[in-house]
């Protein structure tokens, strides 16, 4: 199995999202749900072709964290 962080971006009208550790793999669609979805299926089908072509799928290194600072009034 492998596993993967994805980063989703809230869009004009839609979300996106990516992998930082696999440029390229990218996805869209109108709600969170679906972006996520959409997302997991760019993945698998990567994946897949790297595997199908005996390329290295890439470990993954990403992770995500929230930093909070303190709000100031302007």
């Amino acid at each position: 199995m492998y596993r993967f962080l994805i980063v989703v971006e809230k869009a004009s009208g839609n979300y996106s999202a990516y992998s930082p550790d696999l440029p390229g793999c990218v996805a869209t669609g109108k709600t969170r749900e679906q972006v996520t979805q959409n997302m997991y299926d760019a993945i698998d089908m990567h994946v897949r072709g790297l595997i199908e072509d005996k390329l290295q799928v890439p470990k993954s290194r990403s992770f995500a964290e929230y930093v909070a600072v303190p709000a100031f009034a302007a």
